[in-house]
């Protein structure tokens, strides 16, 4: 596999997150009596969802590139978290110090290099055209558990 492609720096407007479920399976017995049995430590099928509205037709190019990129080769997308990406109009996602905080964590948790979860995408972006040379572009992605 390729090295991991990076999604442009481009800050959205709308965002939507959810941190995926732990893989498990419930057995009930014939008395009634149930099992729970949870299978790793690892979250999987997170989504997220990210909209831009009003953007460039050049910024759109460059996701509609990245997901032509990221897919010719199926490789997964790694996202800048730190340098707006997790933020929704302000930069309210970092401490004064720069760490990440609250939800960009768990958004930040999912985008390890080391292993774990991958950010793939879920579906074609979809681009709107509202003015001249000005679209809305909606991304949706989901995280999967690939072997390192």
């Amino acid at each position: 596999m390729a090295s991991p492609k990076d999604f442009p720096s481009i800050k959205p407007t709308s965002r939507s997150y959810s941190p995926g479920t732990y893989p498990s399976t419930t057995f009930e017995s014939l008395d009634g009596t149930k099992t729970h049995l949870r299978f790793g430590n690892q979250r999987v099928n997170a989504t997220l969802t990210l909209g831009f509205s009003n953007i460039t037709d050049a910024e759109a190019w460059e996701i509609l590139e990245n997901y032509r990129d990221v897919n010719s080769d199926w490789d997964y997308v790694t996202f800048n978290f730190k340098s707006g990406l997790a933020g929704v109009g302000g930069d309210g996602h970092t401490s004064q110090s720069g760490a990440l905080t609250n939800l960009a964590t768990y958004m930040a948790e999912n985008n390890s290099q080391s292993g774990g979860l991958k950010w793939r995408y879920s579906g074609p972006p979809s681009v709107t055209s509202t003015f001249k040379g000005m679209s809305n572009v909606s991304c949706s992605f989901v995280a999967c558990l690939d072997a390192p």
